[in-house]
């Protein structure tokens, strides 16, 4: 059964280039020096962190949930 994961590309403002994060699976972090790139890079880091957990017996999480981007304005 299919599972999907949202990925989160942060811009690296002092580089070129994007780290990317995926909440529903702790420590699963990659980057890429273009969005597409990162985001290619993602799919290979979620399918590896997935790959360790199955070889190891733990469980593969879940996303219950989807990540919300909030803006809040200081003055």
């Amino acid at each position: 059964m299919a599972k999907t994961y949202s990925i989160v590309l942060l811009p690296d403002a002092e580089e070129v280039g994007y780290t990317v994060l995926v909440p529903a699976l702790p420590g699963c972090i990659t980057e890429g020096d273009t969005a597409d790139e990162a985001i290619a890079n993602a799919h290979e880091a979620i399918d590896v962190h997935i790959e360790g957990s199955r070889r190891s017996g733990d469980p593969v999480p879940e996303e219950s949930m989807r990540p919300a981007i909030v803006e809040y304005e200081v003055a």
